[in-house]
């Protein structure tokens, strides 16, 4: 069985946090694990997967502007396609995310949602999910 599960994410902003718990949780359960580890994975240079508050939608604008405070749009970078700021934010996050499966559940804190972070959009954009036993 094929526990690898690729997503179409079309982002409609240029730096946004789309929550994707829901497709992780689709994921466990169309794979029939009950018991292992979810790995969410991320294949581009200018966005990344991170996993935070998901009750106030305010935590992931916080996010964004504290991001462009630390890494401005616009800065003294050499990179030729102008989106420097998009790839030092991508590395800050990360490309991945990994979540224990318990009981065909994630097992994530109340609060806690699983975002794709776009830093160079809008585009369309893949994301992995590796859903192993344990």
């Amino acid at each position: 069985m094929n526990n690898t599960f690729k997503y179409e994410i079309k982002t409609t902003k240029e730096e946004q946090l789309i929550n994707i718990s829901c497709l992780v949780e689709k994921s466990v359960r169309e794979s029939g694990v009950t018991d292992g580890i979810a790995v969410i994975f991320c294949p581009h240079t200018t966005a990344g997967i991170t996993i935070n508050e998901n009750a106030d939608p305010d935590v992931t604008r916080d996010i964004i502007v504290t991001l462009d405070k630390l890494v401005p749009i616009k800065g003294n970078y050499k990179h030729i396609e102008g989106n420097s700021h998009a790839h030092l934010k991508a590395s800050y996050m990360g490309s991945s995310a990994t979540v224990i499966i318990e009981n065909g559940k994630l097992l994530t804190g109340i609060w806690q949602g699983i975002y794709f972070c776009e830093f160079d959009g809008p585009r369309n954009r893949n994301v992995y999910i590796k859903i192993m036993k344990g």
